[in-house]
């Protein structure tokens, strides 16, 4: 497969289906969400995931809330605000959710159409418009990230940042499917990223989609593949990056960035601009998502494999303080500590 063909997404004129990652691997299923509710079970349940889809989703779901709308002009923007405040809380981590919803809504503000249909058109371009800045960033992240890269490396990278997380190609996943197209042979590590398994379930199936040399492991046999010298470099994405460069990312990733700074392994964290936060001072400020704790001991299983009753704890997200951190990766350049004097740089 052309690696550029996988996407969580799928545009048919006015019509956007969305990937159902939950059936991943074992069937490629579209599903076509008609209301803003469709949206935000596809977001809560994880049938659409990664921070850049999350947005592009929320975008699409926003217009939908108001494409059949033919009420009068002065309960459009009621409307509007009651969907946006819906679909907001759908996940609480990461911050390309808020992101979007506000950029949709400040662009409607500012333009304020005098006719409903003008509205519902502005509202879907900006939507695109979305979706295909994603695509570009993409695209920018995977040419830095390369160049951070040798031929022939073995890479680490945990839970899924690739195609199937953003609009097409990735973030730190990005410079693997553009390394294999130039024939830099790399030999991907992906971690099976317990408990919903997106290095299994998705990374391994994206990868190798794309005829890339990928090995499954276990979480926790990273170590002893960074002791082997088998890894020569972590990538990972980013739900939410604070303005001191903490970064929030899929549980786990923090125990990477640390196992990585021991073994003296670079630790890249591939993260739009879009999913820096400079209004969050420090990752401890970073509200983190708790799921429900029977994705740890039922899901996978035909029976329960802990005792009935057990306590569960389930974190959806850890923050990695940002000096295990050795370079972010945005579409506008690669950025080095001090982050909170460098991650700035980037807006101006």
């Amino acid at each position: 497969m052309n690696t550029f063909e996988i996407s969580p997404f799928r545009l048919e004129e006015d019509s956007w289906l969305i990937l159902d990652q939950t059936r991943l691997p074992g069937s490629e299923v579209y599903l076509r969400p008609e209301t803003k509710e469709d949206i935000w079970y596809a977001i809560n349940t994880l049938q659409v995931r990664g921070a850049p889809a999350i947005g592009i989703a929320a975008a699409y779901g926003l217009w939908l809330s108001i494409r059949d709308f033919s009420e009068s002009t002065e309960e459009f923007a009621k409307t509007l605000q009651a969907a946006k405040d819906y679909l907001v809380t759908a996940r609480p981590t990461a911050v390309n959710l808020s992101w979007a919803l506000e950029r949709m809504w400040n662009v409607w503000q500012k333009a304020q159409p005098d006719d409903i249909q003008k509205s519902k058109d502005l509202l879907f371009a900006e939507a695109k418009k979305i979706y295909d800045e994603d695509v570009a960033a993409c695209k920018s992240m995977g040419e830095y990230g390369l160049s951070l890269l040798k031929p022939g490396m073995g890479i680490l990278t945990h839970c899924n940042a690739g195609a199937l997380a953003t609009s097409k190609y990735g973030t730190c996943l990005a410079p693997i499917h553009l390394g294999q197209e130039r024939g830099y042979n790399f030999h991907v590590f992906s971690d099976e990223t317990r408990p919903l398994l997106q290095g299994a379930r998705l990374t391994c199936w994206e990868l190798q989609k794309s005829g890339v040399d990928v090995t499954l492991i276990c979480d926790n046999m990273a170590a002893s593949a960074m002791k082997q010298g088998k890894i020569d470099a972590v990538v990972v994405g980013c739900d939410r990056m604070a303005a001191n460069g903490d970064g929030a990312n899929k549980i786990g990733t923090s125990g990477v960035a640390v196992l990585a700074k021991e073994y003296g392994i670079p630790f890249y964290m591939y993260v739009p601009t879009s999913t820096i936060d400079l209004s969050t001072p420090t990752g401890a400020d970073i509200h983190i998502e708790e799921r429900n704790g029977e994705e740890i001991h039922k899901l996978w299983y035909a029976e329960d494999m802990a005792p009935a009753g057990i306590k569960t704890w389930n974190p959806a997200f850890d923050v990695t303080d940002a000096k295990y951190i050795t370079a972010v990766i945005t579409e506008k350049g690669i950025v080095r500590p001090p982050y909170t004097e460098n991650l700035p740089k980037v807006f101006k």
